[in-house]
């Protein structure tokens, strides 16, 4: 008999970036292996803030459809109405958590019939963590908890939710999570070397992934840049992904004037959408930077040409939430063999995974005139060591079957529950 799991998330298929992505690609790799998987979900609004077709139509209401994997295999899905924030501040992100966080419970009650071993939940949301302990108080499945990034701790780093009483209550929420979760994980050392100071249990390496065969290297991309509408002899250094406070964007606009003012050849791009896309057009038409264009999010079928047209790959963070967050793209960088220019503090995951194994450029976050010549040292070098190297790294540690293989192995069949389970996997 198959083991039973029930995923509770904020994002998921076919949200195109982000948790959702991996949520969604997570449990399809677990119905293609022995698992039975039902989601409770939200209606897709990530990255773009806003239901999306044909979903906007019935969000209102609870409703449920039938996901079909690639292995033939089926999840059943249920969405539950949620308020969706076009300007996602910080109060209303809350708002969009408990309204979500309440249709989760009404659904949970509703499936009380049905049993499952696991329940797991992937933050952020924070709230949903809340749901599955309840889940599991009238269950008795395993509750899994996985940290896809420290949602509380960055909110207070980045100012987002400045209340002291309010940051006290999360907090609590987050450790009350923590102590009824019976195995956690998360993405990266430095979330997981944080998180472990808030609870005395281990917390397990469960590192987001890269598909491999999707993602490769295309040499001679000048045919490509003007696919795209690019200059194709011209540089392209290339943001791809979320458009938010963390990242700092408007530390590249001022960037592309330096180049601008000094007569560098390069073309800026961002890349993807998100609620700081039209703070940072607004400044960048201000500053009459003609060397900057903004695109939308790229179709998946076209996202691996999209990727090669880049020169010179960025990583954008603030200070201050270097081991709170894990930046995704890095993965699909890295399987491309890009090069890559990263922002990252000294000592934080992202700065040890990029040097450690000389993967790309490292400047410290929101230094204008190191990242300038970060820019510059990567669009001089004629050394594809780094590129090289990058590929390697994603072909060894970032492969979808290596990492889902392990969470199976070392988190889910271990001195856990099924025994079933661990037979299978034996075989």
């Amino acid at each position: 008999m198959n083991s039973k799991l029930l995923l509770i998330a904020g994002n998921y298929y076919p949200e195109p970036t982000g948790i959702g992505r991996y949520n969604s690609e997570m449990i399809d790799w677990l119905a293609d292996n022995g698992f039975e998987c039902t989601v409770i979900s939200t209606y897709p609004y990530y990255p773009y803030w806003k239901v999306q077709p044909p979903y906007n139509k019935r969000s209102k209401r609870f409703t449920r459809e039938v996901k079909i994997t690639a292995g033939n295999n089926k999840i059943m899905v249920y969405r539950c109405p949620h308020y969706t924030p076009a300007n996602p501040t910080g109060a209303k992100r809350m708002l969009f958590d408990f309204t979500f966080f309440i249709s989760v419970i009404f659904k949970l009650i509703s499936l009380t019939g049905k049993k499952f071993d696991y329940v797991m939940t992937v933050a952020p949301p924070l709230p949903l963590g809340v749901a599955a302990a309840f889940y599991k108080s009238i269950s008795k499945a395993k509750f899994l908890y996985h940290i896809q990034d420290l949602q509380v701790d960055a909110a207070k780093e980045l100012n987002m939710i400045s209340s002291k009483m309010l940051l006290g209550i999360l907090f609590k929420i987050e450790s009350f999570i923590l102590r009824k979760a019976d195995r956690i994980s998360t993405i990266s050392k430095g979330i997981q070397e944080k998180a472990q100071t808030k609870t005395d249990k281990k917390i397990y390496l469960f590192p987001n992934w890269t598909n491999t065969n999707h993602f490769y290297r295309i040499k001679n991309n000048e045919a490509l840049k003007e696919s795209f509408g690019l200059k194709p002899y011209t540089p392209v250094i290339l943001y791809s992904g979320a458009i938010g406070e963390k990242q700092g964007l408007e530390n590249v606009l001022w960037v592309a004037e330096k180049f601008k003012q000094e007569q560098k050849q390069a073309q800026f791009i961002i890349c993807g959408t998100g609620p700081y896309k039209m703070e940072l057009e607004q400044k960048a038409a201000e500053m009459k930077l003609d060397n900057i264009r903004f695109l939308p999010l790229q179709p998946e079928e076209k996202l691996n040409e999209f990727l090669n047209t880049a020169d010179v790959h960025l990583i954008i963070q603030k200070a201050g939430v270097a081991n709170l967050v894990m930046p995704s793209k890095l993965g699909n960088i890295c399987s491309v063999g890009g090069l890559v220019a990263v922002t990252a503090e000294k000592g934080s995951a992202l700065y040890n995974t990029v040097v450690n194994n000389n993967l790309g450029l490292v400047c410290l976050p929101e230094d204008i005139t190191e990242l300038k010549k970060c820019f510059e040292k990567a669009l001089a070098t004629n050394d594809n060591t780094l590129q090289i190297n990058a590929r390697s790294y994603a072909e060894k540690h970032l492969c979808l079957d290596k990492i889902m293989q392990q969470y199976v192995t070392e988190v889910l069949a271990v001195n856990l529950l099924i025994p079933e389970l661990q037979l299978s996997l034996a075989k």
